[in-house]
């Protein structure tokens, strides 16, 4: 009997077969991150992307080293599609800002393998919050041959470096802020802001498409 041939092997697969979030609060700050960085980054070249694999290094066999972060900026790359970040097409170019927000199915072991993976790897600034208990902690370092400080809710108001964004946390949780002092928000609520802003000037006789 003559055996059909397997499959080839997909070395760098667009999907890693994992959700994007475990429940809604850590996709709305998945969201919300993704969107504010995307304004953030509009009128420079940066490439904001949520839940999106991340290949540091061509390989010819596995294992190949592989993240997804839940949110990572990489400055100085275009904005675009993509199905996976793959950094020797990209100029060679790391993410320098990568977020991990944290869900209950999340363990120590796994943040621990996560810096380490973005730690060698090149990043900046790797940024962990817990949106359940407001548990924040970053590490951040000014080149990949520096060693990294540790940023805690301590060190707040704390400014990063790269981004020039402020973390503070408040009685709510966390709470982050564009440099000229305007708050993250959801993108539903900007909208709401808009949708009522043109309802005004509609009322005024004003065509807000015209302006």
């Amino acid at each position: 009997m003559v055996q059909s041939p397997s499959p080839p092997q997909v070395l760098y697969p667009d999907a890693d077969g994992q959700p994007m979030a475990d429940n809604t609060l850590q996709y709305r700050w998945i969201v919300r991150l993704v969107s504010n960085l995307r304004r953030l980054l509009h009128d420079q070249q940066g490439f904001v992307a949520g839940d999106l694999l991340w290949y540091p290094v061509q390989v010819d066999t596995p294992p190949v080293p592989a993240q997804a972060p839940d949110v990572m900026v990489v400055i100085g790359r275009p904005s675009g599609e993509r199905g996976s970040y793959k950094q020797w097409k990209e100029a060679n170019i790391a993410p320098q800002v990568v977020f991990e927000i944290l869900s209950p199915s999340n363990t120590a072991r796994e943040m621990l393998a996560k810096q380490a993976f973005y730690g060698k790897y090149g990043v900046l600034e790797m940024i962990f919050y817990d949106p359940d208990s407001f548990e924040f902690w970053a590490l951040v370092r000014p080149s990949p041959d520096r060693d990294f400080t540790p940023i805690m809710a301590i060190n707040f108001p704390w400014v990063s470096p790269t981004l020039g964004i402020r973390f503070e946390l408040w009685e709510t949780g966390l709470e982050v802020f564009y440099p000229n002092g305007d708050r993250f928000q959801d993108p539903e609520v900007v909208l709401a802001e808009r949708d009522l802003a043109f309802a005004k000037l509609r009322e005024l006789g004003i065509d807000p498409t015209q302006l």
